[in-house]
């Protein structure tokens, strides 16, 4: 192996992403919503499959909801 994949590998394992369950998801997809952070709550609804009512029963406005409904279909 050369030392730039080598280098690569290296700084892959150091920068991981944290991992985070679905219920850290939607409440974190919530969080973005209520602050306005649109493309954050995207990020986590496409990635975790989550649903208008998941979004929902977790404490986001219905009108929240209701205004990014093209994401979930």
């Amino acid at each position: 192996m050369g030392k730039a994949k080598a280098r690569i590998f290296r700084k892959g394992i150091n920068d991981q992403l944290p991992k985070i369950s679905r219920n850290d998801a939607i409440s974190l997809a919530v969080k973005n919503l209520e602050t306005g952070e649109i493309s954050e709550a995207k990020h986590y609804i496409t990635m975790f499959g989550l649903n208008a009512e998941e979004l929902l029963e977790a404490g986001a406005s219905y009108e929240t909801v209701v205004a990014i409904k093209n994401i979930f279909t």
